[in-house]
């Protein structure tokens, strides 16, 4: 092939909204929805200290009556309404910090 036939991939800039609800849909339909199949099997510790007979000498953390402790909420009775709703926080938080800390980074970067 010629070197005047050969196409050129030019990439299509993608605006900072769009991507930003984007990410942000793909991570509550993650987090509310795809959560609710996640495993119920011990995670990686709890199983070895199941398996090595120490789990009898655990003890709770000390945010275990958070309202937001065991990936659920306090305040709900139904244990998928608790995990939706607690996916729902995670992430707003979680992205409320991520935008803070972008505004703050840009902020500075226009200063400089």
């Amino acid at each position: 092939m010629s070197a005047s036939r050969r196409r050129t991939f030019i990439p299509h800039r993608m605006s900072t909204k769009f991507f930003t609800v984007g990410a942000l849909a793909t991570a509550l339909f993650i987090a509310c929805v795809l959560s609710v199949w996640a495993s119920s099997n011990p995670d990686g510790l709890e199983f070895v200290a199941e398996s090595t007979g120490f789990i009898g000498s655990a003890e709770d953390s000390a945010t275990a009556g958070s309202p937001l402790a065991d990936y659920g909420v306090s305040f709900v009775d139904n244990p998928w309404l608790q995990l939706v709703i607690a996916g729902t926080i995670g992430c707003a938080v979680t992205f409320g910090l991520a935008w803070l800390v972008g505004r703050a980074a840009s902020r500075r970067a226009a200063q400089d």
